[in-house]
């Protein structure tokens, strides 16, 4: 829970810290602005809130890695996906959604902080330990603070230890490591597909280069 409050809170932080006229600028996510990932971490904090407000009974069916599920890339035809754009620029102001989502987030933070790690909770049909399911949640949080960063240079990135902790995680799900040769970042960023690595990289990645990107939903 701790890597989960300081992954979201530096990606909270670094929102709010983003200039008006950067929410127009692209974002590392295909296809959308800065303000349509923020509009989406409006939803991912309201996800935070619900999950850890539904209590399960059953046993655990899930953990932070089987949580995530690989799918294939974006095709632009996911309704939630189109939806988003259309949210973001129903805000009019970049200080209305950042409001927002300050609001939710300062929320949802709050929420995990009061989470009892052993208790149980269901989301999309699974159940997982709060513990397991804010752990996922580090992954999450971290590759978006790298999305939000991606092409606003000045930007704070995310905290080198949710960087580590973030790879570890992603290693679980590839059932390999990355080289050591990669940084944190890179290996996130290559690793789901948010960059294609170089002739140095592709080498070094060894036969894991035929396997990535892993494209986690």
């Amino acid at each position: 829970m701790d890597h989960f409050s300081s992954a979201w809170t530096a990606l909270l932080s670094a929102v709010a810290e983003v200039p008006d006229e950067d929410f127009q600028r692209p974002s590392g996510c295909r296809g959308w602005l800065v303000r349509d990932l923020v509009c989406h971490l409006v939803i991912d904090a309201q996800d935070v809130l619900i999950t850890l407000a539904t209590p399960a009974d059953a046993e655990p069916t899930a953990d932070d890695v089987t949580y995530w599920r690989l799918v294939g890339p974006p095709t632009g035809e996911d309704p939630l996906d189109a939806l988003i754009p259309r949210l973001a620029a129903a805000y009019g102001e970049p200080g209305l959604l950042k409001f927002h989502l300050d609001d939710v987030g300062s929320a949802a933070g709050r929420a995990a902080r009061l989470a009892a790690r052993t208790g149980r909770v269901g989301t999309r049909g699974e159940v997982l330990t709060a513990g397991d399911y804010l752990a996922a949640y580090v992954l999450e949080a971290t590759l978006h603070h790298l999305d939000l960063v991606a092409h606003l240079p000045s930007a704070a990135g995310p905290p080198s230890a949710t960087l580590a902790v973030a790879r570890t995680s992603l290693e679980r799900i590839a059932g390999s490591p990355f080289p050591a040769s990669l940084s944190d970042g890179d290996a996130l960023l290559i690793g789901t597909g948010r960059r294609a690595p170089d002739a140095a990289e592709e080498a070094a990645l060894g036969g894991l280069a035929a396997r990535v990107p892993f494209i986690l939903g």
